[in-house]
């Protein structure tokens, strides 16, 4: 692991794979880190792509003490990892919230982006508005996380189990609790800032080719809010995962590297 300070002297943590093929990079989602791409790195990297993978602010072995956890915050960070090595136009997948700091980063890097991959992505809303009718509320997100300030364990292996349409085994479920469990209590407010950022007009704005992964049966971004970003989206294809939950890269992990690959091609 290599790491970049991106405030101060705090760092962020990153992995990076030399490749002859189009650069990847790899953004997990809330809370956890970049472990959960463990079934996902390897297959790119054996596709000769070049791969980074990256723990975001207060997750993993990132320092998990950030003043800043916004979104863009994070969004910078991969741009400020992808700019350090050079990436020659990566594309950037993102899960879950990573979704939305993927987006944004590849908004950032304009002409300099490949495309961007939202796997399950929070974007361009989390939260239902009235004019946008996906997702919960506020007010949910903030149930959440008095939850988990009152007991983290537990509300950690609620979150876990909820990842998955079909329950998961042991091994699966504790390996995904235990990323949690690593991540700082700061990790918090990157949650509660997703809760209100909208990315509409970033999404329509984007000008490289996106290929949404998601499933039908996603408890944390419904389906339908995966078709509203699609049709948000210039250039865009959503794939739908029809046995998968939030995690169709762990659930459907055949067919999700099969789209994933064939998408790199393009």
């Amino acid at each position: 692991m290599a790491s970049l300070d991106v405030e101060g002297s705090r760092r962020i943590h990153f992995e990076h794979h030399p490749g002859t093929g189009t650069p990847v990079v790899l953004v997990h989602g809330w809370a956890v880190n970049g472990r959960c791409w463990d079934t996902v790195a390897p297959a790119l990297r054996a596709a000769g792509h070049e791969v980074v993978v990256l723990d975001l602010r207060c997750c993993g072995r990132s320092d998990l003490d950030f003043t800043d956890v916004s979104i863009e915050a994070m969004a910078g960070d991969v741009v400020a990892v992808c700019e350090h090595l050079g990436l020659d136009h990566p594309v950037v997948n993102g899960w879950s919230l990573g979704g939305a700091v993927a987006a944004a980063a590849v908004a950032r890097l304009g002409a300099a982006a490949g495309g961007l991959v939202l796997t399950g992505g929070a974007t361009p809303r989390y939260t239902a508005a009235p004019d946008w009718p996906h997702g919960g509320t506020v007010d949910d997100v903030e149930g959440v996380l008095g939850a988990a300030a009152a007991d983290r364990a537990s509300t950690f292996r609620g979150v876990t189990q909820a990842v998955w349409a079909a329950p998961a085994g042991d091994d699966v479920n504790n390996w995904m609790w235990a990323m949690f469990m690593a991540a700082g209590t700061r990790v918090d407010d990157s949650l509660r800032d997703l809760a209100t950022t909208d990315q509409r007009d970033l999404l329509r704005g984007l000008t490289v080719p996106v290929l949404l992964l998601h499933g039908r049966q996603d408890a944390f971004v419904p389906f339908d809010g995966a078709e509203a970003a699609a049709a948000l989206i210039p250039d865009a294809r959503l794939v739908a995962f029809d046995a998968s939950g939030h995690a169709p890269f762990l659930e459907e992990r055949d067919r999700y590297l099969t789209e994933l690959l064939g998408h790199l091609k393009r």
